[in-house]
């Protein structure tokens, strides 16, 4: 097992990684370790169904869509790059990244890239945007069905009411960040086995 990972660190260039995604060597050990038990086809890559052993993801009613985002468009494999970079926008914040340089490119794991992250699970024709529709088929995977649709709408409009500063009746991704801007964003997205 270990020389399997020795083996797979020459391969990928570790330090690529470890710059790319400010993580050490010893997280993207250990991350390598659960792609691997992840991937049962041992071909270096993982499908959905191998996601779906994830127990976190799940049970998370938007567990698909989270594992969507981790397929290129028109993919159905993710190589162990691949599942890095999207692991990145959940890391948690460290204090000391705060103060990293400021002209260098913003890390994955940024609260506005983890915002950005977040809406993209909302809007799915990608338009920027996050229709009633889109609204309404999020609530509806997070409530399940003990909830009458009527309901749903109304929580649905009151959301975009909120949030629509420009009228257009629905949420833009700067509306989206607005109504979030009290979020505590790094509790809602870390994914425990990450750590």
């Amino acid at each position: 097992k270990m020389f399997s990972d020795t083996a797979f660190v020459r391969d990928e260039s570790q330090e690529d990684i470890t710059t790319e995604h400010s993580v050490s060597h010893s997280q993207i050990t250990r991350l390598y370790s659960r792609f691997t038990s992840l991937d049962k086809g041992e071909n270096g890559t993982l499908s959905r169904e191998d996601f779906q052993r994830i127990p976190e993801l799940a049970i998370n009613p938007l567990g698909d869509r989270i594992i969507n985002a981790f397929f290129p468009e028109g993919e159905d494999q993710v190589n162990f790059r691949g599942f890095m970079r999207t692991l990145a926008h959940f890391r948690p914040i460290e204090d000391n990244e705060k103060s990293k340089d400021q002209n260098g490119p913003e890390p994955l794991n940024s609260r506005s890239n983890k915002l950005h992250f977040a809406f993209r699970l909302y809007d799915l024709d990608k338009d920027d945007k996050i229709s009633r529709d889109e609204l309404l088929q999020v609530l509806r995977m997070m409530v399940g069905v003990n909830i009458s649709d009527e309901q749903l709408g109304s929580i649905a409009d009151r959301t975009i009411q909120e949030a629509d500063q420009d009228g257009d009746s629905a949420i833009s991704f700067a509306e989206f960040v607005k109504v979030l801007e009290k979020v505590d964003v790094e509790q809602k997205m870390s994914i425990r086995f990450l750590h």
